[in-house]
């Protein structure tokens, strides 16, 4: 007898109990040379601030290639681990310090309030306008994933619903 998957449970916003610790949204120490910023916020479908989300940052190194460095839980302050954890501020607010990604995007995981799971999206960087996935989507839908050049930084704004839901992804068995 196979069993069909049942769905999860909600997945906020209990987690600002338990998930956050020290350093979590520092890929690499403030004022690293080289560090940036990637900051936004994050909306729900009436375009209010979302107080109680929390984002996750995956990306590679400056050079492109998969981090396989360990110390993500507990940082360094030196390690470029490629891998953060930010909850938002009561403006509904993130900031993760990190390094430009040697790829054309950063990989982000949202978690909410009254979502069954985990939703998955890219930060693409301005320059990224030729990469194939990009140039699959909808072109009145791409500027949910396109990240602000912001001079020291990128800005990426989340939107849970609404006109301008930001684009989320789907994986297999997911």
């Amino acid at each position: 007898m196979t069993l069909a998957p049942s769905p999860g449970q909600t997945v906020g916003p209990f987690f600002h109990y338990a998930l956050p610790y020290d350093a979590d949204r520092h890929l690499v120490a403030p004022g690293t040379p080289g560090s940036i910023s990637l900051h936004g916020h994050v909306y729900d479908g009436a375009g209010a601030p979302v107080p109680d989300a929390l984002l996750e940052l995956w990306q590679p190194d400056p050079d492109g290639k998969p981090v396989q460095q360990p110390g993500s839980l507990r940082r360094d302050g030196d390690a470029f681990t490629g891998w953060g954890r930010c909850a938002t501020d009561a403006a509904g607010r993130y900031e993760f310090t990190t390094l430009v990604p040697g790829a054309p995007f950063f990989a982000v995981a949202v978690f909410a309030r009254g979502l069954l799971n985990r939703l998955f999206t890219r930060a693409y960087l301005p320059s990224a306008a030729d990469d194939p996935f990009l140039r699959s989507v909808p072109v009145d839908r791409r500027t949910t994933l396109l990240a602000t050049d912001e001079g020291g930084g990128f800005r990426f704004d989340v939107h849970l619903q609404g006109a301008r839901e930001t684009v989320f992804l789907r994986y297999p068995r997911h």
